[in-house]
């Protein structure tokens, strides 16, 4: 399989709520947005990827997907993130396997980990200039 191009799809129970989520409180940019009214999805830049948050689930549907968004400073992210309202559900700490995590949800329960990489670890990817 040759992949071209890739995205993570979510249907939330709430669409409107949690498409000004991501866009107003993460404040993800926009990819681009399609149909109308109480249909309208968008797809929002996701670091390397895309994010679209289109359709529904029913209310009683859990969602089972978790996002994971890597910051530069999670600390400083999850108090910006609780100043607008956003419930902290699990403050940052250092996991065994290195990374510093902290966890919130979106309006429907769709599980959001926060993560910063420290410098030194193996997975470092970012190689821009601070």
């Amino acid at each position: 399989m040759e992949v071209l191009s890739s995205r993570v799809l979510l249907r939330p129970v709430k669409l409107a709520a949690t498409q000004t989520f991501y866009r107003d409180v993460l404040g993800l940019a926009v990819s681009r947005e399609f149909g109308s009214g109480e249909h309208r999805g968008v797809v929002f830049f996701l670091g390397n990827g895309m994010l679209e948050v289109s359709g529904t689930r029913e209310p009683d549907t859990a969602s089972t997907l978790v996002l994971w968004i890597q910051v530069r400073d999670v600390h400083a992210e999850l108090r910006r993130l609780a100043d607008l309202g956003v419930d902290v559900v699990r403050e940052a700490r250092t996991e065994p396997w290195g990374l510093i995590e902290g966890w919130i949800h979106d309006p429907d329960g769709t599980r959001i980990v926060v993560v910063q990489v420290p410098e030194n670890h193996p997975i470092r990817r970012d190689v821009r200039e601070l």
